[in-house]
């Protein structure tokens, strides 16, 4: 597994350790499996952004810091600059490159997220809140709740996260789009 997702296993896993909870007390708060946050914070699997979202709202730490291991400073605004996000590869996949990185608790998480063409399944995940994404070029295959949505350039969704979701890039091209999570 790579690097950055070993370290962000070990910001996880030391998170879990600092507020003193067994890893079945983190499992009940995320919604998750006593083995699934086991297995996030052995490094040695993908660890999805749901996830990682879901441990961000019920322990107020921001997702950025959980992501790149620094803390947000900035108050009143924070400016990413183009192609400088906290990125964050977790498969060849996909790859997401939070936009607010540096802004203490921010209310919505934004990310560019690009999706790599593959031949696997879509993978479903769901977190609590909302999504918005909308597609900045490429086309995707977006799956909620059971409905297959193709978004083309310019489209946006908007919808409760709480139910599965996933998505696949159409036509062997990488697709990148908008996401923020609310």
């Amino acid at each position: 597994m790579n690097e950055q997702i070993k370290q962000i296993a070990e910001r996880l896993r030391g998170l879990r350790d600092s507020l003193d909870l067994s890893a079945a007390e983190m499992a009940r708060k995320t919604h998750k499996t006593e083995a699934d946050v086991l297995l996030y914070e052995s490094g040695e699997t993908d660890i999805p952004m749901s996830y990682l979202f879901d441990v961000s709202q019920n322990f107020d730490v921001d997702t950025s810091t959980l992501i790149s291991g620094t803390e947000p400073r900035m108050n009143v605004y924070f400016l990413t600059r183009y192609g400088k996000g906290t990125s964050v590869e977790r498969t060849k996949a996909y790859k997401y490159q939070g936009l607010a990185g540096g802004y203490i608790h921010p209310k919505a998480e934004p990310f560019e997220v690009t999706v790599e063409p593959n031949d696997n399944p879509i993978y479903l995940n769901t977190h609590d809140g909302e999504e918005f994404n909308y597609v900045l070029n490429g086309r995707l295959l977006l799956q909620i709740n059971g409905k297959d949505l193709i978004l083309n350039p310019g489209d946006s969704v908007y919808f409760d996260s709480s139910y599965p979701h996933g998505m696949k890039a159409l036509d062997h091209k990488a697709v990148k789009f908008l996401a923020i999570i609310l």
